[in-house]
């Protein structure tokens, strides 16, 4: 019985194989993108139920920093690195978005993945919340132009009223290290492993960074 049933199998896949390579080019094609589709949207509902079981955390991180309104209706996760480029070329969008709508919480997850200098920036930049000052760095590293060094990361940090000497100590204190941790494993668990990725209300955007209409997105968040 097993045997008929691997032959029958055999036979089957045989069957399917060889009614593909007799199909048209259109044919192929048509059955190609609908294989493609059904993956995608697949994977799609994978990564929506794994944001859905983890949102409490995305959202509402004790240790993630956040700009906007901590109360806002919307709340969007950026997941980013300090010298990512696709990061910063969206930053004035986000900042824009920002200052034209109050009801809007932005949660920053510091995912330091590209170089060495993206953890340090990371480190410090989550070490200046103890001091009230993570905005105002936050928005002057990702605003720098060039290839990041460590003195340009101090150098920031002094021009926006930080004690530097404070700084570099409280950046290597147990609880930094147990948030970028953290960020890894958020982002691992949602299948998130580039730089800029965004979460709004739930649902990850899946547009090239530097297509995504932030006003809108939030608008279709407030209707869902």
């Amino acid at each position: 019985m097993a045997f008929r049933f691997a032959a029958l199998c055999l036979t089957f896949s045989l069957l399917a194989g060889n009614a593909f390579a007799a199909a048209s080019v259109a044919e192929k094609t048509a059955i190609e993108k609908a294989y493609a589709a059904r993956r995608d949207a697949d994977n799609t509902a994978d990564i929506t139920q794994r944001i859905a079981a983890r949102w409490q955390l995305l959202a509402n991180d004790p240790g993630a920093p956040v700009i906007g309104n901590a109360n806002g209706d919307v709340t969007i996760v950026e997941f980013f690195d300090y010298t990512c480029p696709y990061c910063k070329a969206v930053e004035p969008r986000l900042e824009a978005l920002l200052k034209a709508d109050p009801k809007v919480k932005l949660v920053l997850k510091e995912f330091s993945i590209l170089t060495p200098q993206s953890l340090v920036a990371s480190r410090a930049a989550l070490a200046a919340k103890a001091q009230g000052k993570y905005t105002a760095y936050h928005n002057a590293m990702m605003r720098f132009d060039g290839k990041l060094t460590e003195a340009d990361i101090f150098d920031m940090a002094k021009a926006a009223g930080l004690d530097v000497a404070r700084l570099k100590r409280d950046m290597n204190a147990p609880a930094i290290s147990d948030q970028i941790i953290s960020v890894f494993n958020q982002a691992r668990g949602i299948r998130v492993f580039q730089t800029p990725a965004f979460i709004v209300n739930g649902r990850l955007l899946s547009s090239e960074s530097a297509s995504i209409d932030f006003r809108k997105e939030v608008a279709a968040a407030r209707r869902r």
